[in-house]
């Protein structure tokens, strides 16, 4: 059973009332995100997280950026409990949260960076749990929904991440490429060594760009954390 909490460096994640818990990709989806963000030149200055869950996101991203940062959140217990936790944050003053449906949901601005964990398994073994369905399966939020609603709430100049299974990955990069978007970066994410591709961290531009791609391996062969995998969490986890 996953714990109730999940203690960082710098803040803390209370997660026993939402829809899903703290998860190790999610957590690396967060760090390279933020690492993307400390080395490029026109840092946003606002940032969306849809689908926020227990807010992870927002307070990691908030942990290096100065940007004002909001979330959206369908599920209203995990919405409650994001609330809980910026609130116990060091940058409530910046984090904005909504409950709302973010399909039909009007914003009062575009956003230069969204970022999403969406939902993963579209149609394979649902809960009895609807709000479980709607946070994990395409039950709230498909994949086309997900990029129509970001084209419509990104700047001119705007970029966007997902973080999805690898399954879906070239279904998503098709989905997205019809709208005229560029896959800037690929990273492929693997458990360790051993394992197949699990996840795959995909960063989108409006510009055409050159395309990167790289790999993270999560563990070495002794199940210690990668040296990629500490130098991205290490501002993060506690014992790193």
């Amino acid at each position: 059973m996953a714990k109730n909490y999940f203690k960082f460096k710098q803040f803390t994640v209370q997660q026993e009332k939402a829809a899903l818990k703290v998860s190790t990709d999610s957590c690396l989806f967060g760090a390279w995100i933020a690492s993307q963000l400390q080395t490029i030149n026109n840092k946003p200055q606002t940032i969306l997280d849809i689908g926020t869950g227990t807010g992870l996101l927002m307070l990691m991203l908030a942990q290096i950026s100065s940007a004002l940062i909001d979330g959206i959140e369908i599920d209203k217990p995990s919405f409650e409990q994001a609330q809980e936790n910026i609130a116990a944050s060091p940058w409530k003053e910046r984090l904005n949260l909504f409950n709302g449906d973010v399909k039909n949901f009007s914003f009062d601005k575009k956003y230069d960076f969204i970022i999403s964990n969406p939902p993963f398994y579209e149609g394979n073994l649902k809960s009895v749990h609807q709000h479980i369905n709607v946070a994990k399966h395409d039950a709230g939020l498909t994949l086309e929904e997900l990029i129509n609603t970001t084209d419509q709430n990104l700047t001119a100049e705007g970029s966007f991440a997902v973080l999805l299974p690898y399954h879906r990955t070239e279904e998503f990069i098709s989905v997205v490429e019809k709208k005229n978007y560029y896959l800037a970066e690929l990273v492929r994410v693997k458990q360790s060594f051993k394992h197949k591709y699990f996840r795959s961290i995909l960063l989108f531009s409006r510009k055409q760009c050159d395309k990167k791609e790289s790999l993270i391996i999560i563990r070495e062969a002794d199940d210690a954390y990668s040296p990629k995998f500490i130098s991205l969490l290490k501002d993060y986890y506690l014992f790193l």
